[in-house]
């Protein structure tokens, strides 16, 4: 995966300085990055929506315009693909892959052995899944 988004990346940086005429990636460089977080941001919205309604085609379609307008937001901003991956494996490290961050620090494990031991992948629940309150 990592890979189609290294590709992705390298082409949004090259589309950057088209014409925006003729380029939809060169016209959201050229509208700045308030724009470019609209975008991604109505993005995750219709992948929430579409998810909801059950519509798994529409989540695949438009999960594709997320990681690319998600992308283009990190070119803007000077993040590269791999400064992300590095977050995820050093989260990977401390919780698991299947964790999100919690809002209170964690400790870092200082032994070597320590940081290579990975947290086993739990399956969760099936089901219909519900907010937390």
């Amino acid at each position: 995966m990592s890979d189609s988004i290294a590709r992705l990346y390298q082409a949004v940086l090259a589309a950057r300085d088209l014409d925006p005429g003729r380029s939809r990636t060169a016209k959201l460089f050229q509208r700045g990055t308030s724009k470019m977080a609209k975008k991604l941001a109505e993005e995750a919205i219709e992948v929430a929506i579409d998810a909801v309604s059950g519509d798994a085609h529409a989540v695949v379609r438009e999960s594709a315009d997320l990681i690319y307008n998600l992308t283009v937001l990190w070119a803007e901003t000077g993040i590269r693909p791999e400064d992300v991956w590095r977050e995820m494996e050093r989260r990977e490290l401390l919780l698991g892959i299947a964790e999100k961050m919690p809002k209170q620090p964690v400790k870092v494990p200082k032994t070597a052995s320590a940081r290579l031991q990975r947290r086993p992948i739990v399956a969760l629940e099936t089901g219909p899944l519900h907010k937390r309150r």
